[in-house]
């Protein structure tokens, strides 16, 4: 009966053993294996027969698809909400150290992010209008899912100041899809403590994810409406009564079924996309390269964007390194699953870059060792650089750095904040590694990693290196780099940085890794400030 599996098989002629062997006779007849359906093992499907082809391009995935996956990942996040959860948001007010509540503002913020970077990576305004258009029916899939959340998020990236100014790329929307995009709008408005959505959502029925943020404001309210006691001495039955009930309608909803299906796959794309992070200064300094100011132009009022995550407002994005490691290790897995053809770990160079595209920025030349071709080990370094920049605050450089308390003797620049370092008795930290130098309280913020030095430096005091040692990575070149990095927030990698004297001069030799065209012009910027630093860029 169980010849397919051959361990299933061992095991239960082993407990028949022991039934005729200890038992009595009608313990043997408690199963009739006579009623079991005879599997004929040449016939069985072969694990090696391969579904329908997934695409994991940006462009080939249809808009149903994207909000299918979209209300996947954000259904697993909001089932992850215990009752526990949410008395711990009405009681502190908070949802720092309550990571569900942190995964949803994390995704619903990651997600309309997402989407202003994937229309601002575009390079023509006919191209960007064909993305909008795109995350339009996106937004349109998601109402009709009935995931309020998510169309949130899309809905406020659509709206954002960074894509709304765009005036080219507007122009060129079909009148249906601006039309769309205002009732969508409508829908979420705030106005009347949000009176549309909650009209339409109370009509819903079956699956549906709500807005959250809508429903804890809601809590909040609740809780502090409501005294505690009753006479000083009486419990307040009435509002435990309603604030369990509006709780356990939150809950009622994860016995629901979702009316799809996802693709794992698919899956590892948008969660490996979403865990990219750009300040909003960047993402404005690309929406200014895409389409410069024109003065001529008088500014067209913008619809008023719904308010993305307001309740969780102040969480950072805190994506731990092994967290990142594998969504990228899972992503590759799919790549490799579904483009590596002759099964040999290695696909086409035009499907990587295919591939690539999905991410808003490309993050490097990358070198392969076949011509056409690139391997999976390239392929994961490629992501694990990329990710290891653009998810800025994943990494907990602190760790990094081999910090120890220091008193300055001198006046000292603090590299995370800029501030003054000076006290005689522990002033602040120093990394004895790099030379880095930051205050008690910048050093949980430090957001650049370590460059280690040589060891034969000389230099006794942090703050005052040898003025003729010829050292690759000494202080004052760490500390400018770190300067720039913690200024800044770039992404782009040091490789090397050497400090040496000609006359009465100190020169600076810098060699920078750097990713797309964002970082490059940011750069540049910053260097032409400073009227002593030549400039030479080669294009690898």
């Amino acid at each position: 009966v169980f010849e397919v599996d051959p361990l299933l098989e061992q095991t239960m002629g082993d407990l028949w053993a022991l039934v005729r062997l200890d038992g009595e006779e009608t313990h043997s007849q408690l199963i009739d294996s006579s009623c079991f359906p005879h599997v004929n093992v040449s016939q069985a499907p072969s694990p090696s027969v391969k579904k329908r082809k997934v695409s994991l391009i940006f462009d080939h995935m249809e808009p149903d698809e994207m909000a299918e996956h979209l209300s996947y990942l954000e259904f697993k996040n909001f089932c992850n909400v215990s009752f526990l959860d949410y008395r711990s948001y009405v009681v502190r007010g908070s949802v720092r150290d309550n990571p569900p509540l942190e995964r949803s503002v994390m995704m619903c913020n990651g997600v309309s992010q997402w989407v202003q970077l994937m229309i601002l990576s575009r390079h023509t305004a006919q191209q960007r209008a064909q993305v909008f258009t795109k995350f339009i029916h996106v937004a349109q899939k998601l109402r009709a899912l009935q995931n309020f959340n998510t169309l949130m998020a899309v809905t406020g990236g659509l709206c954002h100041s960074s894509i709304s100014r765009l005036k080219d790329t507007s122009n060129l929307l079909p009148p249906d899809i601006t039309k769309a995009l205002s009732e969508m709008t409508e829908l979420l408005s705030s106005r009347s403590n949000y009176s549309n959505y909650r009209r339409v959502y109370n009509e819903c029925s079956g699956f549906k994810v709500p807005i959250l943020g809508v429903h804890l404001k809601d809590l909040i309210s609740l809780n502090e409406a409501l005294p505690d006691y009753i006479d000083e001495e009486k419990i307040n039955l009435s509002k435990l009564q309603h604030l369990y009930s509006n709780i356990n309608d939150l809950l009622a909803i994860h016995s629901c079924t979702p009316p799809f299906e996802a693709n794992k796959d698919l899956l590892h794309l948008l969660t490996l996309s979403l865990d990219l992070y750009y300040t909003e200064d960047e993402i404005y300094e690309l929406s200014y390269t895409k389409e410069p100011k024109n003065p001529k132009i008088q500014p067209v009022a913008a619809v008023k964007p719904p308010v993305v995550a307001e309740w969780g407002s102040g969480v950072t994005p805190r994506l731990d390194p092994d967290t990142i490691s594998n969504h990228v290790k899972q992503m590759v897995d799919s790549v490799m699953k579904n483009y590596d053809q002759n099964q040999d770990g290695y696909i086409s160079l035009e499907d990587f870059e295919k591939i690539a595209a999905n991410f808003p920025f490309s993050f490097c030349t990358q070198e392969t060792d076949r011509v056409g071709q690139i391997s999976r080990e390239e392929i994961t370094s490629y992501l694990m650089r990329g990710m290891s920049v653009c998810a800025k605050l994943g990494y907990n450089f602190k760790d990094a750095h081999n910090f120890h308390e220091t008193a300055y003797k001198r006046p000292t620049f603090c590299d995370t904040c800029g501030g003054f370092l000076w006290g005689v008795i522990k002033g602040g930290f120093h990394c004895k590694d790099c030379g880095m130098n930051c205050h008690r309280h910048c050093r949980d913020l430090v957001g650049s990693e370590c460059v280690k030095k040589h060891k034969n430096t000389t230099g006794s005091c942090p703050c005052t290196p040898a003025p003729d040692s010829r050292t690759k990575g000494s202080s004052c070149s760490a500390s400018f780099l770190h300067h720039i990095q913690a200024t800044k927030h770039m992404p782009f990698f040091c490789t090397q940085s050497v400090r040496f004297k000609v006359g009465e001069y100190f020169c600076l030799f810098v060699t920078f890794y750097i990713f797309d065209l964002l970082t490059l012009r940011l750069f540049c910027n910053f260097l032409s400030k400073k009227s002593l630093i030549k400039l030479t860029m080669i294009q690898c």
